[in-house]
């Protein structure tokens, strides 16, 4: 699961608007695992404390962002604990941004993973909820969104009803048919020349940072950035605005009372 991403050096011009959740102090990625409820932190062995520093800062605001936008507490954000961040531990300096399922690690590189990190983290909650939202047997290395489109049936729970609803709004938003956002991926994979832009687990990931970058208050391009202007987007890889009002409406109804529900137990 990676998000194509551009190489960066690491650096402190990100733009960011929102609210100072540090009260411009430092932090540790020690920090980041306890504030997120994250299952560990493993950080490469090129990674300076410069850089350590810095990237701590980065990914703190970003994940206090994420958990903001979607209106859940930050300790949700580590998916009950399973969830595990790395950062700069791949060895290739271009490296890009992506989510192991069998690690259940969220992997940041140093030079590359600015901007993905919303991406990706979709794809982390879409295979986490897998066996939570449908009902057993379900494979580990499962991902709800594929499930879903293949009409797996899931738990009974007002929850995954509106998982469906939010499933639905992306993929079929006029009920029978599939929409111009899996027609506009189709054909960018024909451009390709392989299936990739259509794999639901990407179309829902490119739904998901789209509508987290298109948030009123919070805008923050280390956590999510290009869905709205670039290469892809000018490709027609995400959403319409229209679109993307609607998937909004379901992301919200999904999130707010699953954060509530997750934190009351």
């Amino acid at each position: 699961m990676t998000r194509p991403t551009p190489s960066s050096a690491l650096s402190r011009d990100y733009y960011r608007r929102g609210p100072d959740y540090r009260f411009g102090d430092d932090v540790s990625f020690a920090d980041i695992r306890d504030q997120f409820g994250l299952a560990g932190v493993r950080l490469g062995r090129w990674v300076n404390k410069q850089e350590q520093q810095l990237a701590a800062n980065l990914v703190f605001d970003a994940m206090a962002d994420l958990a903001y936008i979607l209106n859940v507490p930050p300790v949700v954000i580590g998916l009950r604990g399973k969830l595990h961040l790395a950062f700069g531990t791949e060895g290739s300096r271009h490296s890009q941004a992506h989510y192991e399922p069998a690690a259940h690690t969220l992997a940041l590189a140093k030079n590359a993973g600015a901007g993905a990190l919303a991406h990706e983290y979709w794809h982390a909650f879409d295979h986490h909820i897998a066996t939570k939202a449908f009902i057993p047997p379900t494979k580990a290395s499962a991902f709800a969104s594929n499930l879903w489109l293949l009409q797996q049936p899931m738990q009974p729970h007002p929850l995954n009803q509106r998982l469906s609803e939010l499933f639905n709004a992306v993929f079929a938003p006029d009920h029978d048919d599939h929409g111009d956002f899996v027609e506009r991926a189709l054909a960018l994979d024909d451009q390709l020349g392989r299936r990739y832009f259509s794999l639901p687990t990407e179309l829902m990931a490119r739904a998901f940072e789209a509508c987290i970058q298109a948030h009123p208050q919070v805008r923050n391009h280390y956590l999510v950035n290009g869905t709205q202007a670039g290469k892809l987007a000018g490709a027609g890889a995400y959403p319409s605005s229209a679109h993307r009002q609607q998937i909004q409406c379901r992301l919200h109804d999904y999130f707010s009372p699953l954060g509530k529900a997750l934190y009351s137990q």
